[in-house]
């Protein structure tokens, strides 16, 4: 590798470029979303590491028993995000995160690392060949087609919770459950909200903001679920045609 990959820490996590496309030159409310809500995830083991650019290639992992995703686990590292995008792709550079990580859940004596998939690949997912091809496997799935992706060291298995797999709810609006961990989620809130009240559309957010609520979910969740007439849609973050078609359905 030619460029220098850093970890944040509580030393430099105020200072540093948190990777994802958002370009600003001022503080952009997301960003800096994602920033307080990770100075919390370090101290559990969460990492996040990056290349030394202002550009988007990083990978972010924890402890799945920190993991705010409703995936049960013994000893595993769960991984949030690995992405390259723009001029870093084909380099590399998404080998080596992933290697490292690799490397790192065998250092620290891991049973294995999972992240969430699905039988076809959706936006905002990582990339589920590209994983597949380090000897990731599917080892559990709900109703819905999401799938959960392990690779495991010594021939144990995470699953998804019981609730995970309920993909039911009983208010019929229009509901989103969210958390900070990405930069994205309160613009995209924020223009579901504007919409949802210009068009006279009731929605219901949840704000995840607890360990143990991320983990109660009663659907898959990476960071963001939406539901609408009580059943479970997506975990892709709404543009505003998407959710017209979902209203419409």
């Amino acid at each position: 590798m030619d460029k220098q990959f850093i970890n944040l820490n509580e030393t430099n996590i105020d200072q540093e470029h948190l990777c994802c496309i958002i370009r600003s030159r001022v503080a952009h409310p997301g960003v800096e979303a994602k920033r307080e809500w990770l100075k919390d995830r370090l101290k559990e083991g969460h990492v996040f590491r990056k290349l030394d650019v202002k550009g988007t290639v990083f990978i972010e992992y924890a402890p799945v028993e920190s993991a705010w995703v409703p995936i049960l686990g013994d000893n595993y590292l769960y991984l949030y995000c690995l992405w390259v995008d723009g001029e870093f792709k084909g380099k590399g550079y998404g080998k080596a995160l992933l290697e490292y990580c690799i490397q790192d859940a065998k250092e620290k004596k891991k049973s294995g690392i999972c992240l969430l998939g699905s039988k076809k690949q959706k936006h905002w997912l990582t990339n589920q060949n590209f994983v597949k091809s380090f000897g990731f496997d599917i080892v559990d799935s709900t109703p819905s087609g999401y799938e959960l992706l392990a690779l495991s060291f010594d021939g144990t298995k995470p699953t998804f919770t019981k609730n995970a797999k309920l993909e039911r709810i009983n208010n019929q609006e229009l509901t989103i459950y969210y958390d900070d961990q990405c930069p994205f989620i309160e613009q995209k809130i924020m223009n579901v909200k504007t919409h949802c009240e210009c068009n006279h559309i009731p929605i219901t957010l949840h704000h995840i903001q607890s360990l143990k609520q991320a983990k109660d979910i009663p659907c898959v969740f990476n960071n963001y679920a939406v539901f609408y007439q009580g059943k479970f849609e997506t975990v892709n973050l709404l543009e505003l045609n998407m959710l017209d078609k979902i209203i419409a359905k």
